[in-house]
């Protein structure tokens, strides 16, 4: 059993989303691994999406699958439409239809400004941005069609964006990144206002600092996490699954009234920690 089910075995009740069907983009490593598997825990089927690793996508599988639901491996650029679409139709034909949509795949090109190529912002747009547009615009065709089923869910489905303290927070040096995730925040709420009427609820989780492969010379040394630990007024940093145990939460009825919001998972770090000494 890996790190991440041990952690979220005895948090996460097993039948919260029992029956359920998920599918989170970029989910064989990090945050979208340890998503995947809390929702697994849930009770949902899962589609595990990947673009590349397909090895640990398939890892992340196995370990579902021996919880006694269901999960497959799904390879697909969700920057590309025609591989969006496909992969929902796939879904939609092996699993029945889908309840949950978590948007988590994205990517960091980091520059400075003046040294930053085109080809970068437009990597990381195309991904973090419009790959959560085309998924969502996706599920929510599938959402609509069947509409809701009273003993699954209150809801006919549920969308949950993968946004960043970046939403909100300047990022020097990533100003791809960043702009793409504040896009992400009106994108998100545009969505919710959009959908709400249609029983469809979407919301987003903005992690902080969380201790992930895509940031890893952040924290990985002594020296690094004591640095980091300065923007942290909760004084630790984020493990995958506290962001896992947030999706799940405001995937299940639960959060059936929470519309539009998103929830900062970040021990404090939108609090202006700079502040505390001083103002």
């Amino acid at each position: 059993m890996s790190s991440t089910s041990a952690t979220t075995q005895g948090v996460i009740p097993v039948h919260l989303l029992k029956g359920q069907k998920a599918l989170v983009t970029g989910a064989n490593s990090g945050i979208g691994r340890a998503t995947a598997v809390a929702l697994g825990r849930a009770g949902c089927d899962v589609a595990v999406n990947y673009v590349a690793g397909r090895e640990e996508a398939e890892q992340v599988v196995d370990e579902i699958t021996a919880m006694g639901v269901r999960a497959a491996a799904y390879e697909a650029d969700v920057s590309q439409e025609d591989q969006v679409v496909a992969m929902m139709d796939r879904m939609v034909g092996e699993f029945g239809t889908i309840d949950i949509l978590v948007a988590n795949a994205g990517l960091q090109r980091d520059a400075a400004l003046t040294d930053m190529t085109l080809a970068q912002w437009q990597k990381v747009l195309d991904v973090n941005l419009t790959g959560q547009f085309l998924c969502a615009r996706e599920a929510v065709k599938e959402f609509v069609r069947r509409g809701v089923v009273p003993e699954v869910s209150r809801a006919a489905g549920k969308i949950i964006c993968m946004s960043s303290v970046h939403q909100i927070i300047p990022w020097s040096g990533h100003v791809n990144y960043a702009s793409s995730k504040g896009g992400v925040l009106m994108m998100m709420q545009t969505l919710a206002q959009e959908l709400a009427p249609k029983k469809i609820r979407v919301n987003a989780v903005a992690p902080g600092a969380i201790k992930t492969p895509i940031n890893r010379s952040a924290w990985e040394t002594p020296e690094a996490e004591r640095d980091l630990l300065q923007l942290i007024p909760y004084d630790r940093v984020g493990d995958p699954d506290d962001i896992a145990h947030a999706v799940v939460a405001l995937a299940s009825d639960l959060m059936d009234y929470v519309v539009g919001a998103t929830l900062y998972v970040d021990g404090g770090m939108t609090l202006f920690p700079g502040f505390a000494t001083g103002g």
